[in-house]
């Protein structure tokens, strides 16, 4: 007898005690059954396949057809189970056994690591992480010091955010953050009606299990064409204390121009009764680190809109300033900045452009195919 019709043999032999022995299983319990081999009753059919010109057997299958008993479901249908690779014919070794369906890929087959590292391909975890300021509001229109205090987008705002849309409308984002203040969260919706993928934010309510009820979605379809957004505080304003709606020129020459500089641009110094950008940061960098990198590490794409301190915190964070550099990084209302997340390290990659052009900083390879599906599903 020849070694490859050997192990066909025993392979053959070996899969056929695991069909009786589900059969039996069958008879006595139905769910151990159902867990040990899917309940195919059926007749078996088995077939070698050979590697190019030589003869011996490369891989075994060995079907089962008829009907199928899984969790509760009977019907008509077939199971391929499938001897792998690499058989060590003489060892009598043996590759991996996996179950599909002819019709449909089984979701996890089960398979034996490969030893060599070039045959188990990465896959890509690069994900976007837009940063925007909100745009310019009716109180930074008036130069008054705005902080935690709650007002909205003037027309420029609007104009900026929309602008900010566009230069973003080619790049995924799967979730919004948000801080709790209007500004912040106009800018986040305006910008979105700008892509081009065309989702709905939706604002979460988690205030209470009322809220939580009264604003659930039932289609499933719809949710797919949604993009949570999440509204913290956390991501808000540093809270200028007592000189909240105060004018910032009158508020220099009351107390001394060197004074307000120290109040607003240390980092360790706060107004009267107020919070530093050393506080903010607290607040700010332990929110992202515990909510919003997970979803970055879990394959989402995210926008955070956000505010002028609260962002210069985050970015301190993510490109590892010391409290000297932060304290001079200016951030422009309405300008989205563009960081690449990719094992475990956060990339900047600067502000996209119009959305007419590529951006040479702005896009990678992966973001460039996320722009040219979106030409190819709305042209």
């Amino acid at each position: 007898m020849y070694v490859d019709g050997f192990t066909l043999f025993l392979v053959f032999v070996r899969h056929l005690y695991w069909f009786l022995w589900s059969v039996l299983l069958m008879c006595c319990n139905p769910k151990m059954a159902v867990a040990t081999f899917q309940n195919a009753v059926g007749a078996i059919h088995c077939c070698q396949r050979y590697d190019g010109g030589g003869s011996a057997a490369k891989s075994l299958s060995v079907s089962f057809s008829g009907r199928l008993v899984s969790k509760g479901f009977v019907g008509e249908s077939g199971l391929l189970m499938e001897v792998s690779d690499s058989v060590a014919f003489r060892g009598r070794k043996f590759g991996a056994v996996r179950a599909m369906n002819p019709q449909t890929p089984v979701a996890s087959p089960v398979s034996v690591p490969s030893k060599n590292p070039n045959d188990q391909r990465k896959k890509s975890n690069e994900t976007a992480l837009i940063l925007i300021r909100h745009g310019e509001s009716l109180w930074n229109e008036k130069n008054l010091f705005t902080g935690c205090v709650d007002v909205p987008l003037t027309q420029k705002g609007v104009e900026e955010a929309i602008e900010a849309g566009k230069r973003i409308s080619n790049i995924p984002v799967d979730m919004i953050f948000t801080s709790s203040l209007i500004r912040a969260q106009m800018t986040a919706m305006l910008a979105m009606t700008q892509h081009r993928r065309k989702k709905v934010p939706i604002i979460l309510h988690n205030e209470s299990e009322q809220a939580k009820a009264w604003s659930q979605i039932f289609s499933e379809e719809t949710k797919k064409q949604s993009i949570p957004v999440v509204a913290a505080w956390q991501l808000n304003e540093r809270m200028y204390g007592e000189l909240q709606g105060l004018n910032k020129q009158e508020t220099a020459d009351r107390f001394g121009k060197e004074q307000v500089h120290e109040w607003r641009r240390s980092y360790d110094i706060p107004p009267p009764n107020g919070e530093s950008l050393e506080m903010c940061a607290e607040r700010a960098v332990a929110y992202f680190r515990e909510n919003i990198e997970p979803q970055l590490q879990a394959g989402k794409h995210v926008m955070i809109a956000a505010h002028g301190n609260s962002l210069r915190s985050i970015i301190m964070y993510l490109d590892k300033l010391t409290s000297q550099e932060v304290i001079s990084l200016e951030l422009s209302t309405g300008i989205p900045m563009l960081y690449i997340f990719k094992e475990g390290r956060f990339i900047r990659r600067g502000s996209p452009v119009a959305p007419s052009e590529a951006g040479v900083y702005a896009y990678t390879k992966n973001l460039a195919l996320y722009r040219q599906k979106l030409d190819e599903m709305l042209n």
